[in-house]
């Protein structure tokens, strides 16, 4: 700190941030696995964690409603509208950097975030996607080696805005754009995408650019 009296004349060194958006319309190439964590299911868990040694594994069943499953699957925006998690994107985009070289770290840092359109009545950040949901039941297996009935809600034909802020001094418009559409084609969104951290995925969730402006 400079000295009572006396002008602190050391230089800045550290430029002010250079913040700017970037706003690409993307159309899905394949289908969009929708999966949000249902709000019985959250129950059930909370219940039988705060049982705790009292809980029966031969506890009586009810009766499974696929049909709530399905709805409790979709994230909705306030207004009704579909959404997917804006963090899909942002998540999708670091991910494609190891098929480039860039560090995620830096990516992590340098883009900022996806821009919400809304959030559901949870909190979560959504972005608003046009098109028309599916019942989609399969079997699918689960962590035990054993199988399962899934419920998802399916959009087999999907698009969306996508408006993603980044550091400028980082990154250029053409390298967002060549991120987002090495996302788009080799990482995806949703349940089933390529880069699932499950498995190899079943290639749902892919999309492409179909146009891009500042």
């Amino acid at each position: 700190m400079a000295k009572k009296g006396k002008v602190d004349e050391r230089a800045v060194t550290i430029p002010a941030p250079k913040f700017e958006t970037a706003v690409f319309n993307i159309t899905g190439t394949a289908p969009y696995m929708m999966h949000k964590f249902g709000k019985k299911a959250r129950t059930m868990m909370e219940e039988k964690q705060r049982a705790g040694s009292t809980s029966k594994k031969g506890a009586k069943r009810e009766p499974r409603d696929f049909e709530r499953d399905y709805e409790e699957a979709q994230y909705r925006l306030v207004d009704g509208r579909p959404g997917i998690p804006a963090a899909a994107f942002r998540k999708a985009m670091i991910s494609a950097c190891r098929v480039c070289g860039f560090q995620m770290t830096r990516a992590k840092l340098g883009l900022l975030r996806i821009i919400e359109d809304g959030r559901d009545t949870e909190a979560n950040q959504l972005v608003a996607i046009t098109g028309t949901p599916t019942y989609d039941l399969r079997p699918m297996p689960n962590d035990n080696g054993g199988m399962d009935l899934r419920v998802r809600a399916r959009f087999d034909e999907w698009a969306c805005t996508v408006r993603v802020e980044y550091d400028a001094d980082m990154f250029t418009l053409t390298d967002v754009a060549n991120l987002l559409m090495r996302a788009g084609a080799q990482v995806g969104v949703g349940d089933g995408r390529p880069d699932s951290s499950k498995g190899s995925g079943c290639g749902w969730g892919t999309f492409r650019i179909v146009n891009e402006k500042e």
